[in-house]
């Protein structure tokens, strides 16, 4: 019954498309860029190769103007069509939209100011592309080559920086708690009334620590819905909405998942039957995740989530587990990446590039509430010192009613960073 691990300090971040709307702005915005500032050049070296007289300013501005509006239209056409993806392309783009512009732009020119259609006038168009607009035509491709491509793509890229997200999603314990799933324990009985006042302390150490918690919708009839991180797993804004092992517990991710959706920038992606896949089993060390093939997760469950990580840089490694309920009810992760854990309920200590062993049962879970600082239960004191040691600011909380159901801090919440 528990669930995903500390995540890493630094954990990847999965970041979603662009939507259309900014695709269409980056396209404008660079046509506009280009243009724009091809026109200014050709009229300030206009202006300065005329003595810099305001006449030839004046005359000249109306016209660059008109053609500068021209290139940006046929600019966004070629950029819309993925001209900025190759050098070439945007040669050629930026070429044959500056000579269009300048044509059709020194036509209306010229007839705006009495020139009758002509050979005359044919032959005056013709010649300003190497006379009146070759500075324009040339600025027109040197910025759609170098300039066009950065505006779009940094457009495309930007991220607005925003404080960190630091949302704890937590589930208070169902009436039938004491019904729990147990596959590793004997059953023993639990207090409720106990178990209220150590969920309200657990979740108070979180917020003490910096931690907004949201509550999923309650669940009186569904015992273990408490270990609300067997639910859902978290890459940074990608959440990954679990089959649960159980039967029992499926029921539980339906109000988890409409919670998640509710925190803006959230991308949700699924599990799907015959494939399951329990939150518990998951431990991330940076960019990597470890998957326990359990008695809760099969084979398809790992597949799955391979799939769905590796776009994202992920790189998901499958563990034995035979000694167990879940990965994390063996190891956890520190934020530098250390894993801690009991050997004793680890099949391949091995897998783990670097392995802390601890000597207590509770003292294999801990939450990473920051860089510096880890959650964990007060019934592993030793542990506990030996992470003091290690420069770790250690908060402790009284789970002992979770821990009669296989449950530990990891499984009570669900990190959203």
């Amino acid at each position: 019954m528990t669930s995903p691990a500390a995540t890493p300090a630094a954990p990847a971040r999965f970041k979603p498309e662009p939507t259309l709307g900014r695709r269409v702005l980056a396209v404008f915005l660079s046509s506009a860029a280009v243009a724009g500032l091809a026109g200014l050049v050709a009229v300030v070296a206009f202006f300065i190769g005329n003595g810099q007289s305001p006449q030839a300013f004046a005359q000249v501005s109306g016209h660059f103007a008109l053609v500068a509006f021209i290139a940006w239209a046929l600019l966004s056409v070629g950029n819309a069509a993925g001209a900025t993806r190759a050098w070439f392309l945007t040669l050629i783009v930026g070429f044959t939209s500056a000579c269009l512009a300048a044509l059709v732009g020194t036509t209306v020119t010229a007839t705006s100011i009495g020139i009758p259609f002509s050979g005359p006038l044919f032959l005056f168009v013709v010649g300003s592309l190497v006379s009146l607009n070759l500075i324009f035509i040339a600025a027109v491709v040197v910025g759609e080559m170098l300039l066009a491509p950065r505006v779009l793509n940094g457009i495309l890229a930007y991220a607005p920086q925003r404080d960190p997200r630091r949302i704890a999603l937590v589930r208070i314990p169902a009436t039938n708690l004491d019904e729990g799933l147990l596959t590793h324990l004997d059953r023993r009985p639990v207090d409720h009334a106990l178990a209220d006042d150590q969920w309200d302390n657990y979740c108070a150490a979180l917020v003490a620590e910096g931690w907004e918690t949201v509550e999923v919708d309650a669940a009186p009839d569904l015992a273990d819905s408490v270990f609300v991180e067997d639910a859902v797993v978290m890459f940074g804004d990608l959440a990954v909405i679990a089959h649960p092992g159980a039967e029992s517990r499926r029921p539980e991710t339906e109000a988890v998942e409409r919670a998640v959706r509710n925190i803006p920038g959230i991308t949700v992606a699924t599990i799907l039957a015959p494939g399951t896949l329990d939150g518990g089993d998951v431990l991330k060390v940076g960019s990597t995740v470890y998957v326990g093939a359990s008695s809760r997760t099969n084979a398809e469950g790992i597949r799955q989530l391979r799939a769905l990580l590796a776009p994202h840089g992920y790189e998901v490694v499958a563990v034995p587990l035979t000694k167990a309920l879940h990965l994390k009810s063996a190891v956890t992760a520190l934020p530098d990446g250390t894993v801690i854990g009991d050997p004793e309920r680890v099949d391949v200590p091995s897998l783990f590039p670097r392995f802390l062993p601890v000597r207590e049962p509770e003292g294999v879970a801990v939450v990473a509430l920051s860089d510096e600082s880890l959650l964990m239960s007060s019934a592993a004191p030793e542990t506990a010192a030996m992470l003091s040691n290690l420069g770790y600011r250690v908060v402790t909380v009284d789970i002992s009613e979770f821990e009669k159901l296989e449950g530990c801090v990891t499984c009570l919440s669900v990190r959203v960073r």
